[in-house]
């Protein structure tokens, strides 16, 4: 006989529904139902009320999920250090790119307005400061190698990153991790030491 999963405590309950609500969400919007949500976490549809009284408070506990930066910094703060600075900004910006794309398609699902305030927390400054000195401490061991402080390489490599990935700025072709390090490490002339390739 086989045995019974262990009960999930009403904690771990509703964090396994939000985990399961999130693309729901993303792909149906307001419109998505407490019934596709239930079968996207493989469960019964009344258990979502168990834990949840409303589908509104629903919808609010994993804005808040989606929102919070705390599984964000921990993943800058594993980046390698010990990785080559190419490889380390490639990491970095998959990691941004990850997060804003989550967050405007969530924010076009639902219609929220940016900054979407109300799921943000009550400092969105400390957190973004904290991500940006991470950026910094990853960029830092390579200092010497730069025309511009690893503080300034940072905001440009995060701005490129934002419109990069933005469907609308980009026409739907967002950039790579991969083009967008290379347009801030590399820029687009071709080096004086290359020669010129024949366009025949």
């Amino acid at each position: 006989m086989t045995p019974r999963a262990p009960r999930l405590s009403a904690a771990e309950r509703r964090a396994a529904i939000v985990a399961a609500a999130l693309p729901v969400l993303i792909e149906h919007g307001r419109a998505a139902t407490t019934r596709q949500i239930a079968e996207a976490a493989g469960i019964a549809e009344g258990t979502i009320f168990r834990v949840f009284t409303t589908k509104e408070e629903l919808v609010d506990a994993t804005l808040d999920a989606a929102f919070d930066p705390s599984d964000f910094l921990a993943a800058l703060a594993a980046v390698d250090r010990d990785a080559a600075l190419r490889e380390r900004l490639v990491a970095l910006t998959t990691i941004f790119q990850k997060r804003f794309l989550q967050m405007f398609r969530l924010m076009a699902a639902l219609g929220i307005p940016p900054p979407a305030a109300k799921h943000r927390g009550t400092e969105p400054e400390d957190w973004k400061r904290q991500a940006g000195d991470l950026m910094v401490e990853l960029i830092e061991p390579d200092a010497a190698a730069l025309r511009v402080p690893p503080a300034q390489v940072a905001r440009v490599l995060r701005l490129l990153t934002f419109s990069g990935s933005h469907p609308h700025i980009t026409d739907q072709q967002l950039l790579t991790p991969e083009e967008i390090v290379g347009v801030v490490l590399d820029g687009v002339l071709l080096h004086p030491d290359r020669p010129t390739e024949d366009p025949c």
